[in-house]
């Protein structure tokens, strides 16, 4: 609950909130840890200093005890000649050293005292001219070990957080800045009418890069709104004309109560009513294509959907029959789909047909097509792309007799390509329309 709480408050807060803030903790952090690591290092680089120091009077002196002579006397360091027991022989006190200082600094190593105030023992052992084996030893006391310690330890950890803050405050300066065109980018695309595009900046950057892709979704909205303008317009003038048909025939029949022609003017509202009703179907099926709603898909036998769609034809419709092999060819899409696609091509190519439809079902290795040929007129070929728009007509004829709602073929294509397929039009050698659908082979 809490992480989920502290979350939610994160996620509400600016980008340079956001960005200043990783980047000072993460500054923070790593000042932090120098500083604790330079603090610990501190200490031996005093103590390697005094031992420099040390070393260079050690030697001094136990060049003086071989050659039989009494090392100087230091101000700050202490030069002790004792034997090898550790008994003074210099004349002076006992050495302020213990049995195991003393055999440490024989060996060679140094030794480190904290009883009270830090001090620091080098030693040696020297041969004095009568034979006789010396331990020459120096000291010297470090004062203000820990509290150089303590002191500089403190500088730096004060350093990290004024580093973490100089840190923060020159991320959010550039964040702002490195921001600030893109807030002005933004918003003028929400003032920008439309039509309007974008300029696009001088430097070849990212800011140029944004300033493309938003002209590019101006643009795709731009041409959706114009889509959507011209699909109100067609669809209002397509519904309008059956139900205008319809109020029509029944004020007639309400005005002249014959029986004759009230069944004449029945038969009327009936066939407008399936028109309506058809044009209806087909608004629906592409307001759910455009929704993304696409069924599951599975296999499907296009040489059986087509002698099913064949029966399917109504009385009167000029001869339909099924040219090719005749085998199987499965496709990869659903069986509502390929009906609706079925009955659509076969519908319009009666419309136009003088005599005779042709449907040919083939498999091409991954694909399997469905071809759709009429000996009508035709579709000349500025007209052929254009065909698949909705609502389109190569002439502008409304009538029931020949021309369609114009939802026909803009079906067929939408759910043929939402299925990754492909739809093309062009000539039959009858000298007629060819529609070509391709899908994908279910394997």
């Amino acid at each position: 609950m809490i992480f989920a709480a502290s979350r939610r408050w994160w996620l509400r807060r600016t980008l340079p909130f956001r960005i200043t803030a990783i980047a000072t903790t993460v500054t923070l952090l790593a000042l932090l840890g120098l500083a604790y690591l330079a603090g610990r290092l501190l200490a031996p680089l005093l103590v390697d200093s005094a031992d420099a120091e040390l070393s260079r009077v050690l030697h001094a002196a136990a060049a003086r005890v071989s050659e039989g002579q009494q090392p100087p006397s230091h101000m700050d360091i202490q030069v002790r000649v004792l034997d090898t027991a550790g008994a003074p022989v210099d004349g002076g006190p006992a050495a302020p050293l213990g049995p195991e200082d003393i055999d440490t600094l024989k060996a060679g190593s140094p030794v480190l005292r904290d009883g009270g105030p830090p001090d620091r023992w080098l030693g040696t052992v020297a041969t004095a001219p009568d034979g006789s084996q010396r331990l020459v030893v120096v000291g010297a006391g470090l004062l203000g070990h820990q509290a150089a310690q303590g002191a500089a330890l403190r500088w730096l950890l004060g350093s990290a957080v004024a580093g973490a803050a100089i840190a923060g405050l020159a991320t959010w300066l550039a964040v702002r800045s490195t921001l600030r065109p893109v807030e002005r980018m933004r918003r003028a695309a929400g003032r920008l009418p439309a039509g309007e595009r974008l300029p696009l900046p001088q430097a070849h950057d990212e800011l140029r890069s944004l300033a493309g892709a938003l002209n590019a979704l101006l643009v795709r909205r731009d041409e959706a709104s114009a889509r959507l303008r011209r699909f109100t317009g067609d669809a209002a003038h397509e519904l309008r004309s059956p139900v205008t048909s319809i109020r029509v025939q029944s004020e007639v029949a309400v005005a002249n109560p014959d029986p004759e022609l009230s069944h004449e003017v029945l038969e009327e509202v009936l066939g407008e009513s399936e028109r309506l009703s058809a044009l209806l179907d087909g608004l629906l099926a592409l307001a759910r294509s455009d929704a993304g709603e696409l069924p599951a898909a599975e296999p499907v036998e296009l040489v059986t959907q087509a002698r099913s769609a064949i029966d399917r034809m109504p009385p009167g419709a000029p001869a339909v029959r099924i040219a090719g092999p005749g085998t199987e060819c499965w496709a990869r899409a659903s069986h509502a789909e390929v009906e609706l696609v079925l009955d659509n091509l076969l519908r319009n190519a009666a419309r136009y047909a003088r005599a005779q439809v042709v449907v040919s079902v083939l498999s091409a290795g991954a694909w399997v097509r469905l071809v759709v040929d009429d000996d009508g007129p035709g579709v000349p070929a500025e007209h052929r792309q254009r065909v698949f728009d909705r609502f389109y007509r190569v002439a502008d004829d409304r009538a029931r007799t020949s021309g369609g709602s114009g939802l026909g073929l803009a079906l067929v294509a939408e759910v043929v390509r939402r299925r990754g397929g492909r739809v093309a039009l062009t000539e039959s050698p009858d000298g007629g329309a060819r529609v070509q659908v391709a899908w994908r082979a279910f394997s």
